[in-house]
């Protein structure tokens, strides 16, 4: 039972950081169409800029704010280049220059940084917590304490204010919300610009428990993916839920299974996936619709 709980911890903040990535893909898919395959980097980036600048003896607060500021910049200038296209109509290519722009993101950070791990220090010092068995980092606790803060800001966001009801309107039908007096292009610019933060976010707060290189974006872009797409891609709410699934999952998997087949543990992720996309293809929390003629 210690062991069980144990896996269950660690997938739960895993889990939270796959949500925040999932939150992201969610947010631009239903406003803009556009699948966001770099989001993962946003969460690589910043948590290597959190690290290196600590490693340069920059206060934790300071170093936090630039590797937002930094994170959510590169955003911007994603979202600039991928609005012309999504205004042209042409999706497929908007796309494609997401996970052109996630190459290049990585490559440019393995000539800036290297490829040797950071490592940056523990938001609070202390030694582990432990809870029926199970021993808690410090650490995973602020990972799912921020994790749930962002959650509940962003839902009230998207549901008690004026610019979450413009982005949902955006999201339902850009262009009777453009005749409604909202600007599509500027929803697209405010999601892209959550979504960075989203990730920059999540980036830091892993980047103690899970020392960051430049090549760790593209698989959290993956779970974030396979999050995104197993709560319902046009959900955020879902893909939290399918964060915490694929964590917990994969916490499981590394955990039973023997240490020589432990690496299969992300094959298993992507099985859920794949098990969720035939049970449920519309995803887990959206309803299917049935249209009687």
């Amino acid at each position: 039972m210690s062991a069980l709980l144990q896996y269950v911890a660690t997938g739960v903040t895993v889990g939270s950081a796959y949500a925040l990535v999932g939150l992201g893909i969610a947010l631009i898919a239903q406003v803009t169409g556009v699948v966001n395959f770099a989001q993962g980097q946003f969460v690589m980036l910043a948590g290597l800029l959190f690290a290196v600048l600590e490693e340069h003896d920059v206060p934790a607060a300071p170093a936090a704010l630039a590797a937002l500021a930094a994170t959510v910049l590169v955003g911007l200038l994603l979202e600039r280049l991928v609005l012309p296209r999504k205004a042209a109509g042409r999706t497929d290519q908007a796309i494609m220059l997401t996970i052109g722009a996630s190459i290049v993101i990585e490559g440019l950070a393995f000539v800036a940084v290297g490829t040797e791990p950071h490592f940056a220090s523990p938001f609070t010092a202390g030694g582990a917590l432990h809870f029926g068995g199970a021993s808690i980092d410090r650490q995973y606790l602020w990972v799912v304490g921020i994790a749930l803060v962002i959650m509940v800001t962003l839902w009230l966001l998207l549901t008690r204010t004026r610019l979450g009801w413009a982005m949902r309107a955006t999201a339902m039908d850009a262009d009777a919300a453009r005749l409604s007096g909202i600007s599509p292009s500027r929803m697209s610019l405010l999601v892209f610009v959550a979504a960075a933060a989203l990730g920059a976010i999540g980036g830091i707060v892993l980047a103690p428990l899970q020392s960051p290189d430049a090549s760790v974006g593209i698989g959290l872009g993956l779970k974030g993916f396979a999050a995104a797409v197993i709560g319902g891609l046009d959900r955020p709410a879902g893909a939290v839920a399918g964060g915490l699934a694929v964590g917990i999952v994969e916490a499981l998997a590394s955990g039973y299974l023997p240490s020589s087949q432990s690496g299969y543990a992300d094959g298993i992720a992507y099985a859920v996936l794949l098990v969720a996309l035939i049970v449920r293809p519309t995803g887990l929390l959206r309803r299917v619709a049935g249209e009687r003629v």
